[in-house]
């Protein structure tokens, strides 16, 4: 056996070989993508968190992420993208945990306007006034109006339902529309 420098076959190796092994838990073969790209790593994460400390936790967090996450990346040769994706994506985490929060309990919101009880009175009043217009109507006419407006039934469907003629929908509507219009014209 000869003595010398030992040479890492899997250092040398491509990507798609290294990041496939790591992927079957090789733990040489993960070692190799931190050596390999760690450095570069730290430069672009650097990039994103400029004069801060967590550089390299950020990394180290990339690189966790990438162990278990491993298992399920699609394209072993595209590693090095995949990498720094994970490593920026856990710098702008950081940069989002040091932003200064609001306790939301301790903020007093406004009621929203149609919360308010002037507005809760006013719609009240306007279905009841409502109510009454449609009790108002002659029978065919609100049995149409109903059908067509709360039920969202069709022209043909109503004529069927009613057993009526589809024209003579049409008139029962157009009737109803209209004595509601003036009974309601007050709520426009």
């Amino acid at each position: 056996m000869r003595t010398g420098a030992f040479r890492d076959p899997l250092g040398a190796a491509d990507d798609r070989i290294v990041a496939g092994r790591a992927s079957d838990g090789d733990t040489a073969a993960f070692a190799v993508l931190v050596r390999r790209y760690a450095p570069m790593m730290r430069a672009y994460v650097r990039r994103i968190l400029p004069g801060t400390a967590d550089v390299d936790d950020v990394v180290q967090e990339a690189f966790i992420t990438a162990w278990e996450q491993l298992p399920m990346l699609e394209d072993p040769g595209a590693v090095k993208s995949w990498l720094m994706r994970i490593a920026g994506r856990k710098a702008i985490d950081r940069i989002r945990a040091r932003r200064p929060t609001v306790d939301l309990t301790e903020v007093e919101a406004p009621a929203p306007d149609r919360a308010s009880p002037e507005r809760r009175a006013e719609a009240r009043a306007g279905v009841a006034a409502l109510s009454d217009a449609l009790n108002a109507l002659p029978d065919a006419q609100r049995e149409c109006w109903v059908l067509r407006e709360l039920g969202g039934n069709s022209y043909d469907e109503i004529a069927e339902e009613l057993d009526i003629p589809v024209s003579t929908v049409r008139g029962l509507l157009a009737r109803a529309r209209k004595a509601l219009l003036v009974r309601m014209e007050q709520w426009r």
